[in-house]
């Protein structure tokens, strides 16, 4: 068993998985501190007080918006690993949880050891999530974006309008253009509906 206190973020709203994730977890680690969330909101809260040295999130999560979280909490909280845990374990989604930052993937259907194996590993920094060799890995030009860049363009993907955008953020119409200007300057497009495309083809699960 490991000696070193672990506190790791726990984010998945199937309190079953999180109870068995606990125990193969206390069976490895001597001291361990679990922060459960069952939505991405209470994930934020406890991120605002506590700094985890792992954060395990399933894919589905209430409040995910597919593979939003996972950037946003890439780009908000970068020393932190990222682990995405998924029943889904297809290529594509394995492969774009690598893209756009993942430290790695486990599927639901994993054995508690290879759990364990994968979360100790990149708990010491040793394990480099790889794509899968039957889809080629493209640079994600999403991962450019800022927090507030990403925010809008999923607003975009919802069919808000601007000014419902602004309502929603409490800024200006015109400040949700400059920001629209910078995200299609970005992702290398020149309309709404094309950025769209690209978020929710990378985005979306």
């Amino acid at each position: 068993m490991m000696s070193d206190a672990i506190t790791i973020a726990v984010a998945d709203d199937h309190p079953l998985f999180r109870q068995a994730l606990s125990l193969i977890l206390k069976q490895k680690f001597s001291t361990i501190h679990l922060l459960e969330a069952n939505n991405i909101k209470e994930l934020q809260s406890i991120l605002s007080e506590n700094i985890p040295d792992l954060i395990l999130l399933d894919l589905n999560i209430p409040g995910a918006n597919g593979f939003e979280a996972l950037v946003e909490l890439g780009q908000a909280y970068a020393q932190i690993p990222v682990v995405l845990i998924s029943g889904q374990e297809d290529a594509s989604t394995v492969n774009k949880a690598t893209e756009l930052g993942a430290s790695a993937f486990l599927a639901k259907s994993s054995q508690p050891s290879e759990m364990v194996d994968v979360i100790s590993k990149v708990l010491s920094g040793d394990f480099v999530a790889e794509a899968l060799a039957d889809t080629s890995k493209q640079e994600n030009k999403l991962l450019s974006l800022t927090p507030r860049q990403l925010k809008i363009l999923g607003m975009f993907a919802k069919g808000l309008l601007n000014k419902q955008i602004a309502a929603e953020l409490e800024v200006s119409e015109a400040t949700v253009k400059a920001h629209a200007t910078a995200i299609f300057l970005k992702l290398n497009v020149k309309t709404r509906t094309q950025a769209v495309i690209v978020y929710q083809d990378k985005i979306a699960s």
